[in-house]
């Protein structure tokens, strides 16, 4: 009765850390993927005005002009580009592999990755091929090159990264960049945390190269994940084929969030930054003195070696304490790693490393 499309891909990981979570008692949770801060009241009285207003019908498969207009400003997109709207990053990498890959092809992933890149070419009867970024895990040309095989159609950079948290610099991103084009490949690029960079701007790239698909959403820097927007932007001819794809899928975003998302392009999140820019100077200065750990640049995630070797074996332990982290097996086809998500309140994140401190001494 099931198909063998559905029996290949396995429960994810982090939800059956969310699952543990609901049956424990006061658990300190750093396995959260998502914003500790809730929407700004402006957005929230954009979407109550859309709601008032009647605007909870379906809109137009790309998206209403509004949002798309507000977007392509954003990005500056040149008259071979286009813009639209999707439920969030999920959905715009779903049609990216829908769109570019035919059985038997091969998408190129970083190692660690965020787990839904391999799925989803299982969903599509394609093939992962990863380019290792340990110990350091940047995403470089030459790492990328080295995995290259005459099957791969398209890469994936993830930066900032989930699960890592390291932020590409510009230079890496030109370099791939070249690479890309040197051998014809579509360029994905997930930049869903480009509001959470730290240390350094985040690199741009879809004015870098004409084969680029950028993924992007309001999820993490509008502290709104449930409310599943986002968007794609990329050449006309790419874009054109997923709206097509979108109609018979996802249909259309979020009526009310895209009206309410106009308004959080407004939004000041400076505050947001900096209060994350300290929990992850927090957890580093924590941590880095008993765990062997890359400083993050962006994005709210930490993934430190874990004491043992095993990832999962310290996640069982941190679970016996209540403490919720994810094992890095989730993201990589290794388990050296876990991670830990400091987008939680100052006082659970003291929690948080006071009982690894404890468990690693």
């Amino acid at each position: 009765m099931i198909s063998k499309r559905a029996r290949s891909v396995d429960t994810s990981g982090i939800r059956r850390v969310f699952d543990l979570a609901a049956q424990l008692t006061d658990p300190i949770n750093l396995s959260i993927g998502q914003p500790d801060f809730d929407a700004a009241p402006a957005v929230k009285l954009a979407a109550k005005a859309a709601i008032d207003e009647g605007k909870s019908r379906y809109t137009v498969t790309q998206g209403i002009p509004e949002l798309r207009a507000a977007l392509r400003s954003r990005y500056e997109l040149t008259d071979e580009q286009d813009v639209f709207v999707t439920a969030g990053v999920s959905g715009g990498l779903l049609l990216s592999y829908l769109t570019l890959l035919d059985p038997g092809d091969q998408i190129l992933v970083p190692d660690p990755f965020f787990c839904i890149y391999r799925d989803l070419a299982l969903m599509v009867n394609a093939e992962t091929v990863y380019y290792d970024t340990y110990p350091d895990f940047r995403s470089t040309a030459e790492r990328i090159e080295r995995a290259l095989t005459p099957q791969v159609k398209a890469i994936i950079v993830n930066t900032p990264g989930n699960p890592t948290g390291v932020a590409s610099t510009q230079s890496e991103v030109d370099d791939i960049v070249e690479l890309a084009r040197r051998h014809n490949l579509v360029l994905i690029y997930d930049e869903i945390y480009d509001a959470f960079c730290y240390d350094e701007p985040h690199p741009r790239c879809l004015d870098r190269y004409e084969n680029t698909i950028l993924l992007n959403g309001f999820s993490k820097s509008a502290g709104v994940p449930g409310w599943r927007i986002g968007y794609v932007a990329g050449p006309k001819p790419l874009l054109s084929q997923m709206t097509k794809l979108q109609q018979y899928t996802l249909v259309c975003a979020n009526s009310v969030a895209q009206w309410a998302m106009i308004e959080a392009l407004e939004v000041d999140y400076s505050e947001q930054l900096q209060a994350y820019r300290k929990k992850r100077d927090f957890v580093v200065a924590a941590l880095e003195d008993v765990l062997e750990l890359v400083k993050p640049g962006g994005a709210f995630y930490v993934f430190p070696k874990a004491p043992g070797g095993s990832g999962q074996q310290f996640v069982e332990r941190c679970i016996k304490e209540n403490l919720l982290l994810v094992p890095g097996s989730v993201f990589s086809r290794r388990d050296t790693h876990f991670r830990l998500s400091f987008s939680a309140p100052m006082e659970t994140l003291e929690r948080g490393v006071e009982v690894i401190r404890r468990l690693v001494s």
